[in-house]
C-alpha cells in the first residue's frame, strides 16, 4: 500500500451513498459477476433497472459468494426512479457523439463521487450489454465516464467495466479525508442539495415555460434544452436555489398566459 493510501479502512458511510446502477441487463449471470466486483472493492448497493431476467440461479453462480449484495438488490423500472434522490449521476459509457456530456476519466470520476458521497447519495450507471445507455437515459446523467480501453479492442464486457469503477471508487475512498471519520461535517452554511427527482421536475417546468412564451420560433425545442440541461446541472444547485428558479418559471407563464388573453 502506497503513502498515497495507507491501510485505513474507508469510511463505510460514504460507501453507503454510492450505488452501482445496472440498466437493462440482459444476462443474469452478468448482474451476479458485477455483484461480485462490487464486494471485492468493498460496494454492496446494487441497484437493476428493468433487467430483462431478475437474478437466478446463474447470478448467484457467478457471484462468488456475494450473496449478500445480490440479496439487497433494488429493482426499478425506469433510470429516473433509481437515481431520483441522487445528487450526481455519472453514466458509464463508451465515448459517443449521440449525446454532449462533460467526460471523465475512471478516476478522476470517482474522486468525483466520493466527494459528493459526503453528504450525498450518488449513481454509478451502465448501460446494457450490446448498446450501453439510450440517449434519454444519458440525458438524465451530470456526466460521463470513459474507461480508456484499447481502442483496436475497445469491448469490455459488462462485469469488467464495474470492475474497473469499483476498484477507483475503493481508490477514492480509502483517501479521502472522511475516512476516518464516520458521519463527515456539512458545512452550516450550505442549504441542502437539490435532488435528481427536484431538477428533473425543474427541468419539466422549464420546458413547459419556454413553449409558453415561444421562445423556440419553431425550431426543436432538443438542442436548447440538452444545452439548459448541462448548465443547470454544472451550476450544482441548492434546493433553496431551485424554488428560486421554479418561482421565476412560474411568472414567466403567468404573464405568458395574461398577455396571451390580452
Amino acid at each position: 500500500m502506497t503513502a498515497d493510501h495507507p491501510h485505513v479502512p474507508p469510511d463505510p458511510s460514504l460507501a453507503q451513498r454510492i450505488r452501482i446502477v445496472l440498466v437493462g441487463t440482459q444476462h443474469p449471470g452478468n448482474i451476479g459477476s458485477a455483484a461480485r466486483a462490487m464486494k471485492t472493492m468493498g460496494l454492496d448497493r446494487l441497484v437493476l433497472v428493468a433487467p430483462q431476467r431478475a437474478p437466478d440461479v446463474e447470478s448467484f453462480a457467478l457471484a462468488a459468494g456475494a450473496n449478500d449484495v445480490l440479496d439487497g438488490a433494488v429493482i426499478y423500472d425506469t433510470l429516473a426512479e433509481a437515481v431520483a434522490d441522487c445528487r450526481l449521476v455519472l453514466g458509464c459509457t463508451a465515448r459517443s457523439r449521440r449525446i454532449s456530456l462533460q467526460e471523465l476519466m475512471p478516476r478522476e470520476g470517482a474522486e468525483r463521487a466520493v466527494s459528493i458521497a459526503a453528504e450525498a447519495e450518488v449513481a454509478l450507471v451502465f448501460g446494457r450489454e450490446r448498446t450501453g445507455l439510450e440517449n434519454h437515459e444519458l440525458q438524465l446523467c451530470h456526466a460521463a465516464i470513459h474507461i480508456p480501453a484499447n481502442p483496436d479492442y475497445s469491448s469490455l464486457n459488462l462485469a469488467a467495466a464495474v470492475q474497473v469503477i469499483s476498484y477507483e471508487l475503493r481508490l477514492a475512498l480509502l483517501a479521502s479525508p472522511e475516512a476516518n471519520s464516520p458521519t463527515p461535517a456539512v458545512s452550516a452554511e450550505r442549504n441542502p442539495p437539490a435532488s435528481h427527482a427536484q431538477l428533473e421536475h425543474f427541468f419539466a417546468q422549464l420546458a413547459e415555460t419556454l413553449d409558453a412564451i415561444d421562445f423556440h420560433k419553431g425550431r426543436s425545442p432538443d438542442s436548447a434544452m440538452r444545452k439548459l440541461r448541462r448548465l443547470f446541472l454544472r451550476a450544482d444547485l441548492e434546493d433553496r436555489e431551485l424554488r428560486l428558479l421554479r418561482g421565476i418559471l412560474a411568472d414567466a407563464s403567468r404573464m405568458a398566459m395574461l398577455a396571451g388573453q390580452r
